[in-house]
């Protein structure tokens, strides 16, 4: 008999710059792909959904749940500024500039819409402080194994 298992593993880095350029915080995290994010990929495979486009950010410490399809409570949504795959491997990258998503972030989730949209994963992490005029870049591997 033969068996397999898909899994997707994601994990992100996230860096905090001032607005002149000097990094002020960095973190690596992993995150959860949710039902939902299944869904969408299966979903990408038949031709039937969009591809996912923008990441969010939020300020919600509601632990990490498969059921999920939203951030607990989002401060900014953003274009991919980047998205690329190498072999079993996809990396996005988006950039929150002075203004967008401000305050105390604690959640980051992706999407494949502008607003509302079908969520592919989430995370959470320990407190990353935006000022308004920092900028958040957020780079994000999902790897398929």
């Amino acid at each position: 008999m033969i068996t397999e298992s898909v899994v997707v593993k994601g994990k992100l880095k996230i860096e905090l710059f001032d607005e002149n350029g000097k990094r002020k915080d960095e973190r690596l995290v992993n995150n959860q792909v949710v039902h939902s994010g299944k869904t969408l990929i299966a979903a990408r495979i038949a031709g039937e959904l969009s591809a996912p486009s923008h990441m969010a950010i939020g300020n919600a410490n509601t632990a990490v749940n498969v059921s999920q399809t939203t951030l607990g409570y989002q401060l900014g949504r953003v274009a991919f500024d980047t998205s690329a795959r190498t072999l079993n491997t996809l990396t996005y990258t988006a950039i929150f500039p002075g203004g967008t998503g401000t305050g105390a972030i604690t959640e980051a989730g992706i999407f494949n819409a502008s607003s509302s949209g079908n969520m592919l994963c989430r995370t959470n992490f320990n407190v990353v402080n935006k000022a308004v005029t920092d900028i958040l870049l957020i780079t994000w591997q999902l790897t398929i194994v």
